[in-house]
Formats: C-alpha cells, structure tokens, sequence
C-alpha cells in the first residue's frame, strides 16, 4: 500500500479514487491533485512509481492542508466557539444538533438513547368528570 500524506491508499484502486481515503481529500480534490501531478487518473495505486507518489505527495504537501493538519484546525475552531459562548459553541457542549435542526421528535443519534423521566406520560384512571 502507497503512503501519501500519513495515510495508507489502497493498491487496488484508481488513483483518484484512491486519494479519497486521505482524510480532507474527496471528489474535486482529488482530481485537482491528479491534474496538477500529471497523472493520468486510472493508474491504480500499485502501479504508481515513486517518481508519481513523489509528485502527488509535493502537490498536497504544498497547496492542501490534510490529516493532522486539518483535524487540528477543525478541533480548534470548534473549541473557540465553544470558549466564546457562541449559540454554536453552547449546542455543541451540550452535545445537541448545530444547523437548525428539530430536537423535539428527531436528533435521536446526537441526544443519545431516551432518557425516563418520572411523573412523564398518562395517567390510568383520572379523567375529566
């Protein structure tokens, strides 16, 4: 298996399929990658000599932040939202859907499994009279 930027890239698949696998790589940006490297995108990843991998590994290096890089950046600025009390930050500490989403019925995944409250729901037998 290819190395490219921290991450292994599977041998057995087209090279611009294969670069998907890098964390912060997908579609366009691995078919801008290909293009400027001046590899033709269905070599597969077995193929590719160290000449390319080199190219490709120059390309992203230089012009992409990918990996570590970006995870870090990503964790940074949810943090500051989080440290400023934006409306944002206070949905994520809370662990609750950022973008607007309805929480009433759905957001089941965020909110994690149903928590029973007592004194919740009907009550058998008093009904209006």
């Amino acid at each position: 298996m290819p190395r490219v930027a921290g991450a292994d890239i599977p041998a057995n698949k087209h090279v611009e399929i294969a670069l998907r696998y890098i964390y912060g790589v997908g579609p366009t940006l691995s078919k801008q990658v290909v293009e400027k490297a001046g590899i033709d995108p269905t070599i597969r990843g077995k193929d590719l000599d160290d000449n390319d991998l080199d190219r490709i590994r120059e390309v992203i290096d230089k012009d992409y932040k990918v990996e570590g890089d970006l995870r870090k950046e990503i964790n940074f600025n949810l943090k500051r939202l989080v440290e400023i009390g934006s409306y944002r930050g206070v949905r994520y500490r809370r662990g609750l859907p950022v973008h607007g989403q309805r929480t009433k019925t759905n957001a089941r995944t965020k909110r994690g499994p149903r928590k029973t409250v007592a004194g919740r729901g009907r009550r058998g037998g008093s009904g209006k009279k």
